[in-house]
């Protein structure tokens, strides 16, 4: 699933996506949109599962990487709560296959501990 299509299943289909380089030429809009200009989400070095789909986790992990990875981001942390563990294998699991992925690790107490993970990304 690309970024794009996880933001819609978040916002619904209603919301109007565009590359920055394209021109808003206000075609796109519709009178019943509530969101009628482009949102923008910046990749940063966290990125919190709190609010995604738990059948869309590995997904949405998956592109978040290659994203951070673009961006340059050599470490990242992902909070995937401590509950059961259930999130966190699944974000271990993909970690593991992922072949920019040098490392992980809990991140420390102070960042979450054993709710988030740390992971180290190769050039």
């Amino acid at each position: 699933m690309r970024f794009s299509h996880w933001i819609k299943s978040v916002f619904g289909e209603n919301i109007q996506l565009r590359s920055p380089d394209q021109p808003d030429d206000g075609s796109d809009l519709e009178a019943d949109n509530p969101f009628p200009e482009p949102i923008e989400i910046e990749i940063t070095d966290v990125f919190d599962l709190h609010t995604i789909r738990p059948r869309e986790v590995k997904l949405v992990v998956e592109e978040y990487l290659h994203q951070a990875r673009e961006k340059g981001f050599r470490s990242v942390r992902i909070i995937h709560g401590k509950g059961i563990g259930v999130q966190r294998e699944i974000v271990r699991s993909l970690l593991a296959q992922t072949p920019f992925v040098t490392a992980w690790t809990d991140a420390p107490p102070e960042a979450g501990g054993l709710g988030a993970t740390i992971i180290q990304l190769s050039d």
